[in-house]
């Protein structure tokens, strides 16, 4: 609350105290004795009343000191309704001939009180004020009635981002440049007949660095940049958001060259006609302006629009043709290679131990957008920050890692010998199913120890960033996805609730499989659903798109049913031939709750329980100052777990 609304908070307050006081006061000082008709009449007649004034029904009469003329009495009654002279002293005569009336008025007796003109003023003013407060309320602010129409963009003059700034996305550096290029040299281009474009859309998944890059393009040119999000347009009134577009580019022309960016588009450039029941008509108003403004630029006008948005299939055709959106830029994942650079970048100011290898890291953070590696340094900076360490080291980076993916240890968390065992069994299920089969990526780490909402977890760490998955993989994955009920199956001859996210698992898989990538012989090369996020507004009106007959669906469930019976056999059929290895794996995740690599490569080769727990507090004695020091961590997308039995059957798995 402002210093101005305070202000006339205090002077209401005020009016309605001077109000209440002055009725009090009214009350006490000007109060007269209420009496009837008949008592007032019998006092007039004694000659007790001097001063006699009568207002319509109302009379009032007063007892008058002779000497000092001060008004001793007040007395009121609701008399006849008399309204001049003639006919008060006909009627008072009527009442008793030859009595001595007193003086008679017919003004206010209370003509020096200035209530009865003030009380009107007041009540207009507090319905004003009222008023007033309740327009502020709805408009969000003294002045926002007045500048509703006004864009709110936020603009920054001299930008200190570079392209040295943004990592791991060259190719979309260089199709950037030309931007820049354009907006420094645009008479170098025009000279050739080139036209300078109207706008590029930056399309990619969040935290991609969208947003940094266009804020990159505007500090390499040295242009003033306007940023407002796609929301900030629309309004419940009808012709704010258009209003506001025409304000944002006039103030733009002003100011070029220049870069407007409007960031999630989406929220204002939907497309057209696809609202159930009729359209939004302030949004398509505000997203008509854009379309007329953009397509209305000169070559020479030096403006660029730049936009971000992670759903490009929705927006609007009208709004991606050239002339208007001429360039869409993809941002994808950074590759090994870009992770490692977003790495460098982010820990420019972070003092780094000298054995950290960020080639390393940037292997196993496969999947990991640029936002989520900063997010990773950061939290690792406050893990050092917590142990009162000078540096990040390799096991604040690792641990990290573990806490963005999966969230932290729980190490309180009381787990009782029954679960601990059963955890144990089926987590071993996993590791040891994705050792033996051969597509399956290397095992990284198994652990019971409770961690964000699962109870335990397998980790895999993958080779290389494949961005195709061959059909024999998805097969051995879902073999080991299945190897935790299966072990819980052979070993405690029962089946819990702890594997609810790993069927989930495996249907989604083995759905995709059948329905989309056409790895079904009986099915054949038919994709009969799609991968893209559904928009209601184009699949309403298409009633084709994912359409196929009751047999048909049921043919799609009798092979989804079929890839995970075939699954479940499999991984039965390899833990009983390998019973061992898992009881023993069993066994050492019991005590030590926790194995990497190395020991999990140990077992499979036959090494006993005993033999491994020996071998690892051997090593924990000579890497007592980093116990991290011989591991490494996987990536987010193949992680096994086991969810808590807190959680109900939904709980979301991260292996996919």
């Amino acid at each position: 609350m402002n210093k101005r609304t305070k202000t006339i908070i205090w002077i209401l307050v005020a009016v309605v105290a001077v109000v209440l006081v002055g009725f009090l006061m009214s009350d006490i000082l000007g109060g007269a004795t209420e009496l009837t008709f008949s008592e007032f009449m019998a006092k007039l007649q004694a000659g007790e009343i001097q001063e006699l004034y009568v207002d319509a029904y109302n009379w009032e009469g007063y007892t008058i000191d002779a000497a000092s003329g001060k008004t001793l009495a007040a007395y009121s009654t609701v008399a006849p309704s008399i309204y001049n002279y003639a006919d008060l002293m006909e009627f008072l005569n009527g009442l008793g001939a030859g009595v001595a009336w007193p003086n008679v008025s017919f003004a206010d007796p209370n003509a020096g009180s200035i209530w009865s003109s003030i009380l009107p003023l007041l009540g207009v003013i507090l319905v004003a004020v009222m008023f007033f407060f309740i327009m502020r309320s709805a408009t969000g602010g003294g002045n926002a009635a007045m500048n509703m129409g006004k864009n709110k963009a936020h603009v920054q003059s001299n930008l200190k981002v570079r392209f040295s700034d943004v990592a791991g996305a060259e190719e979309e550096k260089e199709e950037l440049a030309e931007i820049v290029e354009f907006l420094k040299s645009p008479k170098k281009f025009s000279a050739l007949g080139a036209r300078i474009p109207s706008g590029v859309l930056l399309v990619g998944p969040p935290g991609t660095g969208k947003t940094l890059f266009a804020k990159a393009v505007a500090g390499e040119a040295g242009v003033p940049f306007f940023s407002v999000s796609g929301s900030d347009f629309v309004e419940m009134y009808v012709g704010v958001g258009a209003k506001r577009v025409r304000d944002l580019f006039d103030m733009a022309k002003k100011n070029q060259p220049c870069i407007i960016f409007i960031d999630e588009i989406d929220a204002v450039g939907r497309r057209r006609g696809a609202g159930l029941g009729g359209g939004h008509d302030e949004r398509e108003q505000t997203l008509n302006q854009i379309l007329v403004q953009m397509d209305g630029f000169e070559t020479d006008e030096g403006i660029i629009v730049m936009a971000a948005t992670n759903r490009a299939d929705i927006l609007d055709p009208a709004l991606l043709r050239p002339g208007r959106f001429d360039r869409q830029i993809n941002v994808n994942l950074p590759d090994v290679k870009g992770r490692e650079q977003i790495l460098k970048v982010h820990a420019r100011n972070k003092p780094m131990s000298p054995d950290v290898n960020f080639k390393t890291v940037a292997r196993i953070t496969a999947g990991f957008s640029g936002a989520e590696l900063a997010n990773l340094l950061n939290e690792a900076a406050i893990l050092a920050a917590r142990k009162n360490k000078r540096t990040i080291g390799n096991l604040e980076l690792y641990d990290g890692i573990n806490k963005v993916l999966m969230g932290p240890q729980k190490k309180s968390r009381v787990v009782t010998e029954s679960d601990k065992r059963c955890t144990a069994y089926h987590e071993a299920g996993h590791a040891v199913l994705a050792c033996l089969c051969k597509h399956c990526d290397p095992v990284h780490e198994v652990s019971i120890i409770p961690r964000g909402r699962a109870a335990g977890y397998t980790m895999t760490r993958p080779e290389t960033d494949d961005n195709d998955v061959s059909y024999n993989k998805l097969v051995d994955n879902i073999c080991m996805s299945l190897g935790g009920r299966v072990a819980e199956e052979l070993v405690i001859q029962d089946v819990t609730t702890g594997a609810s996210a790993d069927l989930q698992h495996v249907s989604d898989l083995a759905r995709r499989m059948v329905t989309q990538w056409g790895m079904s012989d009986k099915l054949g090369l038919v994709a009969y659903d799609s991968d893209q996020p559904v928009f209601m507004g184009m699949e309403y009106g298409n009633q084709s798109r994912g359409g196929y007959s009751q047999e048909t669906a049921a043919a799609i469930d009798a092979e989804i049913r079929r890839l995970i019976s075939e699954a479940h056999a499999r991984a039965t059929k390899l833990l009983k031939e390998n019973r061992s290895i898992m009881d023993n794996m069993s066994r050492v995740l019991v005590e030590k709750e926790t194995i990497y690599t190395e020991e999990v490569a140990l077992l499979m080769k036959g090494a006993d329980y005993k033999e491994v727990i020996a071998f690892m507090e051997e090593r924990e004695n000579a890497h007592a100052d980093n116990p991290f020091a011989f591991a490494t961590t996987p990536s987010k997308e193949h992680i096994v777990e086991e969810p808590s039995e807190t959680t109900d059957d939904t709980s979301e798995n991260k292996d996919e």
